[in-house]
């Protein structure tokens, strides 16, 4: 079965199709390090969308979703971008994590598995 690698650098390729499944790896607010946890999730889950396109599919065919926080206290503000944005009927397996990420900027990061 072959391998199909979207954005690959030298670390790490951001999406990976194996077969009828996608992997993304972890996703940041790219556009909006720095900002409200609720802007950083936007900014997320709009890159994620694309990947997902990319690799032929989209939100409602999620597997499973891992999100990690700096602050358990923004837990509710980043649930109330998710609800919006997740495909009602479709939701994925998930498990949150509070977690220092890589860069300051970032306070939520978001990976996710999707089904073709």
């Amino acid at each position: 079965m072959s391998i199909q690698r979207f954005e690959a650098g030298p670390r790490m390729s951001q999406v990976v199709v194996h077969g009828n499944t996608v992997y993304l790896a972890g996703v940041v607010a790219n556009k909006a390090g720095g900002e409200s946890v609720t802007k950083q999730t936007q900014d997320i889950l709009a890159t994620i969308d694309g990947h997902l396109a990319k690799a032929g599919t989209d939100k409602s065919k999620l597997l499973s979703a891992t999100i990690y926080i700096t602050d358990m206290k923004t837990f509710g503000e980043m649930n109330a971008v998710w609800d919006a944005w997740v495909s009602p009927g479709n939701t994925p397996a998930r498990a949150t994590v509070e977690a220092k990420l890589a860069a300051p900027q970032y306070t939520v990061e978001i990976m996710v598995t999707a089904a073709k």
